[in-house]
């Protein structure tokens, strides 16, 4: 095997299955939007003289920012503990300014679903949704469950950046059960969904590809309910290793990446 074969990886090669430590072909993109909640926003729990609870989102141990520092890119934060698909088009993102054309980026990796499906009854009346809620040519007509407000996200980035990259992760394994389990698939067929809806849209399928987070690995990576630094770092390598292994696998797709966000395209001579 040459040296261009062993980096491009093998066709039979599977998600995870090659972890980088630099980014790898993240590096591709020289912005990178992280929409998502606590685990997005590097949380700790603490533990106050009190003895209450205190939950502080540090976002320089975010898994964003690990990716930022290895990959040499910057990264931005559109993310908050506890956050919601539907709090964030509501209220939130507004709020930031993170609609606005200055904070447009090349790439968008989205992580949300845990609090949505904690509390989906309040929220989306029990319904996670599908792709046949999603009005494409208008995000207003969604209908209002999680597939609605999620695909909202997607839609109206897209609006400042059309040309841009798309990653959705689901959620990994750790131990969730009865409906809490269901509700998860369904999340992660919905990204599956959407991915083929929208263009230039890809799914980090950390339910099927990532460790399981059991006790073992919450052990070592978590503090209480939330991930400690390490846990942050585990999560960089992982968000960047299958980004990198999709780029590998669909380089025509990512060819003209240094174009998103110019007026720029590069017409290929045709074959």
């Amino acid at each position: 095997m040459n040296i261009i074969d062993e980096l491009m990886g093998s066709e039979t090669e599977k998600p995870l299955e090659r972890l980088v430590n630099d980014g790898g072909f993240c590096g591709i993109f020289r912005t990178i939007g992280c929409v998502g909640d606590s685990l997005s926003s590097g949380e700790f729990e603490a533990t106050k003289l009190d003895g209450t609870t205190a939950y502080i989102d540090m976002y320089d141990y975010s898994w964003g920012q690990y990716l930022a520092r290895m990959a040499g890119c910057q990264v931005r934060n559109f993310s908050r503990g506890g956050m919601t698909a539907k709090e964030y088009c509501d209220t939130f993102a507004a709020e930031q300014g993170f609609w606005d054309t200055d904070k447009a980026c090349q790439a968008y990796i989205i992580a949300l679903g845990v609090n949505d499906t904690a509390n989906i009854e309040n929220l989306y009346s029990g319904e996670v949704g599908s792709a046949q809620d999603v009005c494409k040519e208008d995000y207003s007509k969604n209908k209002p469950n999680f597939a609605g407000y999620y695909a909202q996200i997607l839609q109206r980035l897209k609006l400042i950046q059309p040309r841009a990259k798309f990653f959705l992760m689901s959620m990994p394994r750790d131990g969730r059960t009865g409906q809490k389990k269901v509700y998860a698939e369904a999340v992660t067929r919905l990204l599956y969904e959407l991915a083929e809806l929208f263009e230039n849209t890809y799914v980090l399928d950390f339910e099927k590809y990532a460790p399981e987070y059991d006790e073992a690995f919450k052990q070592n990576f978590y503090l209480s309910s939330h991930m400690n630094p390490c846990g942050y770092i585990v999560t960089a390598k992982l968000v960047a290793s299958y980004i990198d292994y999709i780029i590998r696998h669909n380089m025509k797709d990512f060819k003209q990446a240094g174009f998103i966000g110019t007026g720029y395209v590069c017409r290929e001579p045709e074959q």
